[in-house]
């Protein structure tokens, strides 16, 4: 890697040992029954440009994002709670105009911005690399023919393949992801795609599963349980083989399925600010603005019952599992559909169920630093997936 000093400092320090910090306080606060999550995801905006499939934000009526001053309130809150990393979405978060004056106002913070990819520009990255507390996590969908079909855009391969070269270039932290499902499965098991993102440079490579969300949830692309199993032996073998760091949010070091929400170590903040429990559940009771997140969630009953019934039901993906029961739960608790389509509860309850990770063959962890990271610290940084 040609990662700027500053740059790995920030790496090094704000996410490594006040991450792993924020993780310990966590776990002394659920002792006291008390909660508040270790990470948030914050999406500061709807606006975005590619339509993608399986995208929870497309289809809305309207169009949302979050101010300057909302966003700031809920990071400087979440510090005074010790925790100082936060996953950037959106829509498209290098659309929202404010974006980087959000990173400069909290330098002793760390912001894993999630992005399709196609705005950063070399001058975009090189105002990230001054910020230096930002590791953009690109998306990588698929080759010259299956990207433009899952971003719902033109060109998005070679568009992606330059984000990259102008993110590593310029010395950022980068992490490159992908959705597997069923288009394209077959290269994100391959050692070339791999072996093409260590020559230029990406620091990490993040595995998501493919989740059937949003106005187009395109059910045919989720993976099956042999696929499944498939990708998840793929992935600790794969950290053995090669030389980049391999991510997932989705099993412990004993290989059983976890699922980030369910166990509270993070949860999500739409772009009209509700409090989801992920980005693919859009239902809240919640809503951040007028009352401190602390008493938010010491207060909301919606959450609380979901992190104690999930379990209960799956050790994976509970909308992908038992969709209906999401839908039912919603309305049990009054909770509002945040999806901004008013149809989410009766997508839910048409969807067919398919496989998560919690159908997966338990496989553990080979490698002792791996072992060490899911236990003690917080890789899947917080657990987006």
């Amino acid at each position: 890697m040609n990662t700027d000093k500053r740059c790995l400092f920030k790496v090094f320090y704000n996410l490594g040992v006040k991450g792993s910090l924020s993780i310990y306080k966590f776990r002394k606060r659920l002792e006291k029954g008390q909660f508040f999550p270790a990470f948030h995801f914050i999406s500061v905006t709807d606006d975005c440009n590619l339509r993608c499939q399986g995208c929870w934000v497309t289809g809305k009526k309207e169009k949302n994002r979050l101010d300057f001053k909302h966003v700031d309130n809920i990071i400087r809150e979440s510090k005074s709670m010790g925790s100082y990393f936060f996953g950037i979405l959106g829509g498209e978060p290098l659309m929202y105009k404010d974006l980087f004056n959000i990173f400069r106002k909290h330098p002793d913070s760390y912001f894993q911005l999630f992005t399709n990819g196609t705005l950063l520009t070399p001058a975009v990255a090189e105002e990230l690399r001054k910020c230096a507390n930002v590791t953009p996590l690109i998306s990588f969908e698929g080759d010259e023919h299956v990207a433009d079909i899952r971003r719902g855009g033109e060109n998005i391969f070679i568009r992606t393949q330059k984000a990259i070269e102008n993110a590593t270039s310029a010395g950022l932290f980068t992490g490159v992801a992908i959705s597997v499902c069923k288009s394209n499965i077959d290269m994100a098991l391959s050692p070339d795609f791999i072996n093409s993102l260590i020559d230029k440079n990406v620091a990490y490579l993040w595995y998501y599963i493919f989740r059937p969300v949003g106005e187009n949830p395109s059910v045919e692309l989720a993976l099956s349980i042999e696929e499944i199993n498939l990708l998840r032996r793929f992935i600790v073998n794969a950290r053995s083989r090669f030389d980049i760091a391999i991510i997932d949010a989705y099993w412990d070091e004993d290989g059983n399925g976890l699922c980030p929400a369910a166990s509270g170590l993070s949860h999500h903040i739409n772009a009209s600010g509700y409090i989801e429990p992920c980005p693919v559940i859009q239902f809240a009771t919640d809503k951040t603005g007028n009352s401190s997140l602390r008493e938010l969630y010491k207060s909301s009953l919606f959450l609380k019952e979901l992190k104690r019934e999930i379990p209960q039901r799956t050790s994976g993906c509970v909308i992908m599992e038992d969709p209906a029961w999401v839908a039912a739960q919603a309305e049990k608790y009054g909770a509002a559909d945040t999806s901004g389509r008013n149809n989410e509860a009766e997508r839910l309850r048409q969807m067919p169920v398919v496989p998560s990770h919690g159908s997966a063959e338990v496989i553990p962890e080979k490698r002792w630093i791996y072992r060490f990271a899911k236990r003690k610290a917080f890789f899947g940084l917080g657990a987006y997936g």
